[in-house]
């Protein structure tokens, strides 16, 4: 399984650069191979509610997007709940000060390593040094 954080699913669904390559790279793996987790969920909802906040699109078209995102996740994609394992590993791994690590970001790391994912999608490079770091698979970039 690849595990899919966050920021890499954003411009899957918000025009952002790194758009079309997103697309592509996600497009290649087989149906059933990817996965994300509640936590994603939470992350996506607070990316639009952000955008509606700082007046960066309306609350229709946040709301639009989030049902294209849950609709997404229920077709293509296994979705993982956190377990109290879970916190107990992302809190392991923010003790590894190298890191850097935030919770949120510990938490998406304890998630795929607590599951053995094979790699993990990521736009975020604090991400996937912290993830170099613990030897877990990690993948930078589109």
């Amino acid at each position: 399984m690849i595990y899919v954080d966050t920021s890499f699913l954003v411009p899957y669904f918000l025009k952002e650069p790194t758009s079309g390559a997103v697309e592509e790279k996600l497009m290649r793996i087989a149906p059933g191979n990817l996965c994300i987790s509640m936590w994603t969920k939470a992350e996506f909802i607070s990316v639009l509610a952000r955008k509606v906040r700082m007046r960066e699109c309306s609350t229709e078209f946040a709301d639009s997007t989030f049902v294209r995102f849950e609709n997404m996740a229920i077709r293509y994609y296994q979705v993982w709940e956190p377990i109290s394992a879970d916190f107990e590993t992302s809190a392991r791994f923010m003790r590894n000060y190298e890191t850097g690590l935030r919770a949120g970001d510990a938490l998406h790391l304890a998630i795929a390593h607590n599951r053995a994912a094979l790699d993990l999608f990521t736009l975020d490079a604090g991400l996937a040094r912290a993830a170099n770091l613990l030897g877990i698979p990690a993948s930078f970039g589109a």
